[in-house]
């Protein structure tokens, strides 16, 4: 196994180091912030009972996990011996400048560069690198220690080698590697989920359903089938003669709704309404309790997911 620099310890950063340390790797953890890091592995001991009782652990027991966890005084002594380093600091393209500036000098010559942004191109934070091209996104869907999925996203001159080397990893500790063949804004999670947005604040802004109705539309309904056949899957299906036939019979149904969806912005009375009834629904103290849930939700629909791809080989 091999040595993981995390750079950044916070939300994001403590998932990965779950993610690569239960997989057998030993993950060197390091924040700016004095005593995250020990913070980060602290959190990191109270819910690993919870990964092992849904046997999300990959094999492993909450004490070799930790055992593969270590504090880093500096980001040089994280990243020194590291086949990889995932950054997840602020997302303030300043910042991934500074950082990226700052992890090119001080890493090994062969160690990847990922970095967890949601949203700044890679292009725009390592244009500048000597070592450029063993840079590149890997943008996770949080939390992402129960969500498999990861967009790897290269800049125009990531190495396709590094890409490759960076799918291979992420594969191997149990992740999806979603890759992109270039890079583009909002990569492509956030353009699918940004759609759905959009249509889901015009449907409520426009007086046509409620908020708990729109959330209904796919807790109870798309979700169920979304979350193991994608889109373009689910059409396949949808329709005896496959994606072509379903194209045949809906496509010009969905043309003509598509017409008059116009995106709206998400402020101001809609905003108010949208926050008015989720606050009704669940007070903000009950914020992260309910987080907190739907991060056990997630483990058990993980794990359902898991034992049901044994038993169906795929």
């Amino acid at each position: 196994m091999a040595k993981i620099a995390i750079i950044g310890s916070g939300l994001v950063g403590r998932s990965w180091a779950i993610s690569f340390a239960r997989a057998g790797h030993d993950a060197f953890l390091w924040d700016s912030q004095a005593g995250a890091a020990e913070a980060a592995i602290g959190y990191i001991e109270k819910i690993l009972p919870d990964l092992q009782a849904n046997d999300l652990l990959r094999g492993s027991t909450p004490d070799q996990v930790l055992g593969r966890l270590h504090v880093a005084a500096t980001p040089e002594e994280a990243l020194k011996g590291a086949i990889y380093a995932q950054e997840s600091t602020p997302e303030r393209v300043e910042i991934k400048r500074e950082v990226y500036a700052m992890l090119d000098a001080a890493a090994d010559p062969d160690t990847i560069l990922a970095s967890s942004t949601t949203a700044l191109l890679p292009s725009s934070f390592t244009e500048g690198l000597a070592g450029r091209a063993r840079c590149i996104v890997a943008h996770p869907i949080n939390p992402p220690y129960v969500i498999p999925a990861v967009e790897v996203v290269p800049a125009p001159w990531t190495s396709p080698e590094v890409a490759r080397k960076t799918a291979d990893l992420l594969r191997s500790i149990g992740h999806v590697p979603v890759v992109m063949q270039k890079e583009l804004d909002g990569f492509l999670v956030n353009r699918l989920q940004g759609a759905l947005l959009h249509e889901a604040f015009r449907l409520v802004a426009d007086g046509y359903a409620g908020v708990e109705d729109i959330d209904a539309c796919l807790r109870d309904g798309l979700a169920l089938r979304w979350s193991f056949i994608g889109p373009f899957e689910t059409i396949d299906l949808n329709a005896p003669g496959g994606v072509r036939d379903y194209v045949a019979r809906y496509g010009p149904a969905f043309a003509r709704i598509a017409e008059g969806a116009q995106p709206i912005a998400w402020t101001g009375a809609v905003l108010d309404k949208v926050e008015a009834e989720r606050r009704a629904a669940l007070p903000a103290a009950a914020l992260a309790a309910r987080t907190a849930w739907r991060d056990r939700r997630l483990m058990a629909l993980a794990a359902h997911k898991q034992k049901a791809s044994r038993e169906i080989g795929n």
